[in-house]
């Protein structure tokens, strides 16, 4: 978002960044016109190039510049807690900081995901101590949340409608003239509170959707048919779109967005009615890295392979072809193994090719594709990304450990007659260990 507006004719933009242990190179970074994100970024490399290059975008730790901006965008992580409570303490510090430098008239929009009432209860009284100003009158507040997809990020800004809920008419027309710059769909206008729900319900209703189809790909396994091909059968009716089903919901946004909207619901209103099917939902989706292990396990019984093994995991971040690791399915797998199989005497290794270790330190990490399969008894493929769909299975079914090998496919990505007429051991999540044809 700060590069597409700082490409803006007049436009100029700071970005603040903390200098953090994890993400404080993306300062100098992007001061030097680079992309900080691996993967596939359509035309982005290019937009912060030109940005940085022509003046109009700078990053820095100082909030020097919050004092003469017109609008001050918060974009701050607001993860849940291990009791699925909001930790907003990045937002409040980051809206003290911003309150007492608020010129008169300055529009404050919160991007980041938050519960529900959070904008109206929280962020206003802070930046109204703060500042000794009052909202709507002083200043401007307005919740405008971010849809963006890692992979898509400038298409899911400019392409998508883009929701505006301030807390008056001035706001909402502050909101509307800045993102109107780079919006090419509808901008659509509401409250603070509605916008904050709209958000919330939006990424729930995928997340249960994707539970039900996790949970049918169970289903499917049970009577040892393919869900995948039940999925076709349906979605050939094109009002009929079922999710596909995988090996765990990562990111930073369903993981925790349905708990969010169970917090704001218990605690912004007398919340007559509960909740209950989309934290069970979450818990489903939850346990889908937990089936993997599951079926990694049954194979391990075919093998009749107990202990000193070598555990290969494809794929390490989120979402096919990007380098996000926030909340991957393959983290939690790994910390399960390990404290389940403490004793047993197995290495670990994980293979994607965008991650850096950096990001990443739950084992070894390689973009060596050969340096992970050599030797592995097991490949588990928790990510879909598209290299992993152009293996040569021969090539590496000589490289893995000849007596056995076993394959989990998380992600759809192999044919079961293709890689067992090659001697792997296969269980993919939805189907069957069982050939029915």
């Amino acid at each position: 978002m700060a590069a597409l507006l700082a490409d803006v004719p007049n436009f100029y933009v700071t970005g603040i960044q903390r200098r953090s242990k994890r993400s404080g190179w993306k300062i100098d970074w992007l001061n030097a016109g680079k992309n900080p994100f691996e993967g596939e970024e359509p035309g982005l490399d290019e937009l912060i190039e030109r940005v940085v290059k022509n003046g109009k975008f700078k990053v820095t730790d100082k909030y020097d510049d919050v004092n003469s901006a017109d609008f001050i965008l918060i974009d701050v992580q607001t993860p849940v807690d291990d009791l699925r409570i909001p930790r907003y303490d990045s937002l409040k510090d980051v809206s003290k900081l911003v309150a007492p430098r608020l010129k008169k008239g300055a529009t404050v929009i919160i991007e980041s995901t938050v519960a529900p009432g959070t904008t109206n209860n929280i962020v206003q009284p802070i930046l109204e101590k703060g500042s000794g100003m009052k909202r709507g009158e002083d200043f401007y507040l307005v919740f405008s949340f971010e849809r963006v997809m890692p992979g898509k990020l400038i298409e899911y800004i400019t392409d998508f409608p883009r929701v505006i809920g301030g807390g008056c008419p001035e706001a909402n027309e502050k909101g509307k003239f800045l993102y109107g710059k780079v919006v090419k769909k509808e901008l659509q206008v509401t409250d603070t509170l509605t916008a904050e729900l709209t958000k919330c319900i939006e990424n729930t209703y995928r997340d249960v959707n994707i539970a039900f189809s996790n949970e049918m790909a169970l289903v499917a396994e049970d009577f040892n048919r393919n869900i995948f091909e039940i999925i076709e059968l349906i979605n050939h009716r094109h009002d009929r779109m079922m999710h596909y089903p995988g090996s765990g919901v990562g990111g930073h946004c369903l993981t925790k967005d349905p708990h969010l909207l169970v917090y704001g619901h218990r605690n912004y209103t007398k919340h007559m009615h509960n909740s209950d099917i989309l934290l069970k939902a979450r818990e489903l989706n939850d346990f889908m890295p937990d089936h993997m292990i599951e079926l990694m396990e049954d194979a391990l019984k075919e093998a009749n392979k107990h202990d000193n093994f070598k555990i290969a995991l494809m794929g390490v971040a989120y979402k096919a072809d990007t380098d996000d690791t926030r909340n991957t399915p393959t983290e939690r797998i790994v910390w399960t193994l390990k404290n389940r199989y403490h004793s047993h005497n197995i290495q670990y290794i994980a293979h994607d090719p965008y991650v850096k270790e950096r990001d990443y330190k739950e084992t070894d990490l390689t973009r060596d594709l050969n340096e992970a399969v050599s030797n592995a008894d097991v490949l588990i493929f928790a990510t879909n990304h598209k290299q992993y769909y152009n293996l040569d299975l021969d090539d590496i079914r000589n490289k893995v450990k000849k007596e056995k090998p076993i394959i989990i496919d998380g992600r759809n990505i192999f044919n079961k007659k293709s890689v067992e007429d090659r001697g792997f051991i296969y269980r993919k999540l939805g189907e069957g260990p069982k050939n029915f044809r």
